[in-house]
Parts: structure tokens; C-alpha cells; sequence
């Protein structure tokens, strides 16, 4: 029996991408949910027009991590089984949403990952995030015993029952840090897949001070540093730890 699943896009002034995303989310999924953060670009009137997925619209710009934890909620109080996350701007493809919830029938988190391994054709990665992934994957792996590749993608399966009992803060995009040390601390299966590396815009902005390096680097130490504080240091359920597939 087919597990029952949801892809979600968390969106923020996506005008230009949101039509073209959802295209590609519906013809690889049972059922979308859009969480728009309070775009005031036109996205919330271009979703309004549509019957064909679901949208939750927050108040206020709330941020990339509450957007995420709201398609959460919504996917524990409609009770699906599995949760696909796909960003709206290009990066990922939604002709590998398939392969992510096959994984997701046997592990509990499908992680993509744009550094496991080459494709044809793939971008080079802006210089300042490849090195701010690099140090901050290499930080996880050593505070938390895992062995993950990309700390970051956003393009993940998760299934929803693993899901219960993981709290998270962190309202931006930091969020994923935070996510993998209650994930190691839940003890949670973790795997890897690989995807492509995509930047179509490469000079999209994080917002404000956080589009200067340095400023983000030091950001994303202090939610890690805060959420392993909160577990009591290194998480002690790292079991079975997280493996690599492509």
C-alpha cells in the first residue's frame, strides 16, 4: 500500500518561479501545500486563483525555518505519512520527488545532497556558500557522529511520525542545524541522496547581515551551539548514525 504523501514549498516573493514550481510539485505528487511567509509580490494573489494545492498563509514575514515547521504541523494534523520539502526557485527537481519517498519507506529522513556526488552539467557553487557548508557539515558530523555531505539542501523526505516530539526554534535559515541535532538525539535514521547542484540565481539574497559571509558563519555556530546547549551537550541516542547513498 502506497504510504500517503505531501510535498511542501515553503515560498517568500516567488512571483516569477511559483507557477513553474507547482507544475513541476503536482506532476510528481499525490497532494502540494504551499506555506507562503507573507509574500507581498503578487505570489499570494497567484495562489489565491488556484484549487489544485493547498496554501497557508502566514500573517507576517516569519522566515525560511517557520515555514518549513509549519508544513510540519499540517502534515501531523492531516496525518500524512510522509512529507517532501522542494524549494520554489529552481534549484531542485521535482522529477526526483519519487525517489525520495521510496527511500523515505525505509529511513526516517531522506536528506538530499548537492556534494555526494558529480552530474553532468552541475553549477559551481557561489565560492561563499560552498565554504560556509563545508564548515559548518564538518561541525555537525563532528559534534553529532553523523556523516552527512550538505548540511543545508532543503530538498528532503521525512517521514511525519518521526517527526512527533522534534521542537524547533529557529525561525530562519538556520533551522536545518537545529533539525540535526534533535534528529541525532532522537536517535532518527538518516540517509543521504544525491542531486544535482543548481543555482540559477546565484546572487539571491539570505536578507539584511546575512548576506555578508562571516556574519551567517557566525549565525548558524550560534543556533548549533544553542540547540546542542539545549540537548544537554553531544546527543547521546546517535544510533544508527546517518550513511551516505546515492
Amino acid at each position: 500500500m502506497t504510504a500517503r504523501s505531501l510535498t511542501a514549498l515553503p515560498v517568500y516573493n516567488e512571483a516569477e518561479h511559483i507557477d513553474a514550481a507547482l507544475a513541476g510539485a503536482l506532476s510528481y505528487s499525490d497532494e502540494v501545500l504551499v506555506v507562503d511567509d507573507a509574500s507581498n509580490d503578487g505570489t499570494s494573489e497567484l495562489l489565491a486563483a488556484r484549487d489544485d494545492v493547498h496554501v497557508v498563509a502566514h500573517l507576517r514575514n516569519r522566515g525560511y525555518g517557520a515555514a518549513v515547521r509549519t508544513a510540519f504541523q499540517f502534515a501531523a494534523r492531516h496525518r500524512y505519512e510522509i512529507l517532501v520539502t522542494i524549494d520554489c526557485d529552481g534549484q531542485h527537481q521535482p522529477q526526483l520527488i519519487p525517489q525520495f519517498l521510496e527511500k523515505a519507506a525505509r529511513f526516517d529522513v531522506v536528506s538530499g545532497s548537492r556534494y555526494l556526488r558529480d552530474f553532468p552539467g552541475d553549477s559551481d557553487p557561489p565560492a561563499d556558500r560552498q565554504w560556509i557548508n563545508r564548515q559548518i557539515t564538518d561541525e555537525v558530523n563532528r559534534r553529532l557522529g553523523l556523516n552527512l555531505t550538505d548540511a543545508f539542501c532543503g530538498f528532503k523526505a521525512y517521514r511525519v511520525e518521526a517527526l512527533r516530539g522534534i521542537e524547533l526554534e529557529d525561525d530562519g535559515y538556520a533551522m536545518p542545524l537545529e533539525f540535526w541535532v534533535r534528529a541525532a538525539e532522537a536517535g532518527l535514521r538518516i540517509v543521504e541522496m544525491a542531486v544535482p547542484r543548481v543555482y540559477l540565481d546565484a546572487s539571491r539574497s539570505f536578507g539584511g547581515s546575512l548576506d555578508d559571509a562571516e556574519r551567517r558563519l557566525e549565525v548558524y555556530r550560534g543556533v548549533l551551539d544553542r540547540a546542542l546547549g539545549a540537548a544537554g551537550g553531544a546527543p547521546t541516542a546517535l544510533e544508527p548514525s546517518s550513511v551516505c547513498d546515492s
